[in-house]
């Protein structure tokens, strides 16, 4: 049933592609909610693509929470997910992690600001292109894209990525283990950290992670991962490798 269901609303989709759709309930929602609040799947398509270039939209239907929507998307290799939109299409909710909408939205920092020496880096310090990236160790997007940015500097020797760890409030863990790392600025810490292991109790005080926090938020990051190229440009994506080389390259 939920297969037909799927290949439906793709019909009606191609039929109606400039069309606002009202999708059916999922169960415990309300059905009341159905007659006043839709949702363009090409605007929803548009969002989830940026949050990750390999995700795809299977199912989009009202949330049993109120105020919501429940998008169930594919990530290839039969992993899925969902993500909850809300009915302003402000904030999307992934897991325990609240992106507002308007940070997937094309934006720009002054990089120069940027003290790369505080960073820990991935690849060649002295790469001629170099990408920073606000990051998490307790955030799945983060690992995942930890993961690919280690397959982009195996196969590009101009490109390193400095790490500026910016753990996030909801992650109870993840401040220790950022501020493990920064003491040690130590690559195999870090591939720890975002690999789940258990790490040491910090060496130093807090510092610099305090000093990155408030970074990010003066530039604008408000969750993660961020990435930031040297001209300034910002992006809210766990990129594949592939597509990870062609925004560092603008593409």
């Amino acid at each position: 049933m939920k297969r037909v269901r799927t290949i439906v609303i793709g019909l009606l989709v191609l039929a109606l592609p400039a069309a606002a759709f009202a999708y059916p309930p999922a169960k415990g929602a309300s059905k009341d909610c159905m007659t006043c609040h839709k949702v363009d799947r090409k605007e929803v398509e548009a969002l989830v693509s940026k949050l990750g270039p390999n995700l795809t939209i299977v199912d989009i239907k009202l949330a049993p929470v109120k105020g919501m929507f429940l998008i169930e998307v594919d990530a290839g290799e039969g992993k899925r997910g969902v993500l909850f939109l809300d009915f302003a299409k402000q904030n999307i909710l992934i897991l325990n992690n609240l992106i507002p909408v308007e940070s997937l939205k094309t934006r720009k920092t002054d990089y120069s600001k940027l003290p790369l020496k505080d960073a820990v880096v991935i690849g060649d310090a002295a790469a001629k292109k170099k990408i920073a990236v606000f990051t998490d160790p307790d955030c799945p997007y983060c690992r995942t894209l930890h993961e690919e940015m280690k397959k982009v500097v195996a196969k590009r020797k101009d490109i390193a990525f400095h790490l500026f760890l910016f753990p996030l409030p909801m992650h109870k863990d993840a401040y220790k283990k950022a501020q493990a790392v920064l003491c040690e600025k130590s690559s195999t810490l870090l591939d720890d950290a975002f690999s789940g292991k258990a790490m040491p109790e910090p060496s130093c005080g807090n510092e610099l992670l305090e000093k990155i926090l408030t970074l990010g938020k003066e530039i604008g990051v408000n969750g993660t991962p961020t990435l930031v190229r040297e001209d300034g440009t910002m992006a809210s994506a766990a990129f594949t490798a592939d597509k990870l080389i062609d925004w560092v390259d603008g593409k």
